[in-house]
């Protein structure tokens, strides 16, 4: 590792860590058995969130993977389907748990470059009424989905074209604060139009664990069996949902650091020769790197404690343990690789 204190982590907003202050709202957290709905903590947190997004109730869940399945089990029966994007979270990245745990069809439908599937494309997907086809029942939605930011003026056209066909409407909040900060609206403006959301936590946010579902108070109500049914119901929740608490009360302005951040180390490596760099529209931007040079450039930065997952196609992620200081050691460090790297 280089003089500098401590590892530069650029793999995920993931990785992380509670501060003191969070670590001690945690200490500090009152607790109680959350199945029988008595943990005062958990129960804070739930409605704090609810009030913050403008939701009637909130339910609280180990992870994003969860929650986003809950909503898809609550909006859809076996043999219904949803309609997702390609690239979505809920589609390609959670081990298929709508149709393997809930026998929920899946109908994947092509991304738009930036991040939105188009109206016409959900419409024409949108089954008849017909026994040979699976009843389409709604439409999920990512924002952010890969650092883009959806447009306010589509999820509008996107959410009132599907009430409008009667399907209701979930958002993956994966990194919906990112989404509101980057676009300077509400948190209650950025999740109009959607009947539910889950957001995590344990992102840009900070929280070690979680991510807290909203909707209506019955739709909640039928989560809380769900999330029983999946293994989620946890006793003393408390203690990590103060972590989430906290997480919500202190933690989303700051958002705007991770943003210029990533605008800064994007610029940054830009201009080294060979690299292709995206501009980040929040906290996540991507780096094209010669594969030749993918295996040596990882060791290079694993011995000046920078991690990444180096490969052709980088995805580099800031987060609030990535200072502008750590930007200027990891612009260096490729900077320094790539004087001396030939092909």
């Amino acid at each position: 590792m280089s003089d500098h204190q401590h590892p530069i982590d650029l793999r995920s907003d993931t990785v992380t860590q509670p501060s003191a202050a969070m670590r001690a709202a945690m200490a500090a957290a009152p607790v109680g058995d959350d199945v029988y709905a008595d943990d005062p903590t958990v129960n804070r947190l739930q409605d704090y969130a609810a009030e913050l997004f403008g939701y009637e109730a909130g339910l609280f869940a180990p992870s994003g993977t969860q929650t986003n399945l809950i909503a898809l089990m609550a909006h859809c029966a076996r043999g219904d389907e949803y309609l997702v994007g390609q690239e979505a979270h809920t589609y390609k990245y959670e081990g298929g748990g709508a149709a393997v745990l809930g026998s929920i069809q899946p109908q994947p439908i092509a991304n738009q470059p930036d991040g939105s599937i188009a109206v016409a494309d959900i419409a024409a997907y949108i089954k008849p009424d017909d026994m040979h086809f699976a009843r389409s029942r709604l439409l999920a939605l990512e924002n952010t989905i890969g650092g883009r930011v959806l447009p306010q003026d589509y999820v509008k056209a996107a959410t009132d074209f599907a009430h409008a066909k009667g399907l209701a409407t979930h958002l993956d909040g994966a990194r919906i604060c990112n989404a509101a900060v980057k676009n300077g609206i509400s948190l209650r403006e950025a999740v109009a139009g959607f009947d539910t959301v889950s957001v995590c936590l344990s992102k840009g946010l900070g929280a070690p664990v979680g991510s807290v579902l909203l909707g209506p108070k019955s739709f909640i109500e039928q989560g809380k069996r769900l999330r029983k049914m999946l293994g989620g119901g946890m006793r003393q929740a408390g203690v990590i949902a103060a972590a989430a608490h906290y997480a919500l009360e202190h933690n989303v302005e700051r958002l705007a650091d991770d943003h210029r951040n990533a605008a800064d180390l994007s610029a940054g490596l830009g201009a080294i020769a060979p690299l292709k760099v995206t501009t980040p529209q929040t906290n996540i931007f991507y780096v094209e790197i010669p594969e030749a040079a993918c295996a040596p450039l990882r060791d290079a930065l694993a011995r000046q404690g920078i991690r990444a997952s180096i490969g052709p196609h980088t995805r580099l992620v800031t987060h609030l343990n990535v200072s502008s200081e750590d930007v200027q050691t990891v612009i260096a460090a490729f900077q320094a690789f790539f004087k001396d790297w030939r092909n």
